[in-house]
Parts: C-alpha cells; sequence; structure tokens
C-alpha cells in the first residue's frame, strides 16, 4: 500500500489520479511530480515498487505544502481577513459567497438550508 504525505493511495488507479487524492496536488502538480522523477503516468500505484513510493513521498515533502500544514494556512488566511473586517472577511462571516456571485436565487451551498419567513398578515379596512 502506498501512502503519502499520511494520505493511503488507492492501489488500483494510475499514479497520476491517485496522487490527487493528497489535499493541496491536483491533476497538473501530479503530472509534473511523475514527470520531475521518471515514473510513468499511466502505471498503476500497486505497480509502484517501494523506491518509486518513496522518491515521490520526499519530493512532494520537499517542494510542496500539502495536507495539514496547508489546511492550516488556509485556515490562518481566512481568520486574518475575518479579524481585519475586510469585505471578504465580512462574507466568510456571514457564510454568504465572496466572489461576485449572485444571492437572490442561488447560493444554496452557501447560505445553506433554505430558511422559510412567514409572511405579514394584511391589514383589515
Amino acid at each position: 500500500m502506498a501512502r503519502i504525505a499520511g494520505v493511503d493511495l488507492p492501489r488500483n488507479k494510475r499514479g497520476v489520479i491517485a496522487l490527487t487524492y493528497i489535499y493541496g496536488i491536483g491533476l497538473s502538480r501530479s503530472a509534473d511530480i511523475l514527470d520531475e522523477l521518471d515514473i510513468d503516468k499511466n502505471i498503476k500505484v500497486n505497480e509502484w515498487n517501494d523506491e518509486n513510493v518513496k522518491a515521490i513521498s520526499v519530493y512532494i515533502q520537499n517542494e510542496f505544502k500539502v495536507e495539514g500544514e496547508l489546511r492550516s494556512e488556509v485556515q490562518t488566511n481566512i481568520k486574518r481577513l475575518m479579524d481585519i473586517a475586510c469585505y471578504r472577511g465580512l462574507r466568510h462571516r456571514r457564510g454568504l459567497p465572496l466572489r461576485g456571485q449572485r444571492t437572490q436565487t442561488n447560493a444554496r451551498t452557501r447560505k445553506g438550508k433554505k430558511k422559510t419567513v412567514a409572511n405579514k398578515k394584511k391589514a383589515t379596512k
């Protein structure tokens, strides 16, 4: 089993896809890593030998911030925005979209489940 940066990589997937299971490594970065280390992208993880796994692990550890370190940095950046009360920080506080998306009809993912508000009763004459 290949365990890199604290993540168990799926055995039956191609190497270039399996590396994307690590937080902070996407498809292009995983392809670059395998190119740099001269490992075939199409070989599945269960066909990697121990030397390949070790080389990938060392390369990722030395070159990139991944997993816990990256997650904590992202959270620190968000907390900083909230502390200085900039526009993006206020949007984070309120749980609304930050990047200019419309919120009247969409944004259910950020806003959460719909909260129905009762209408006011009409006054009778």
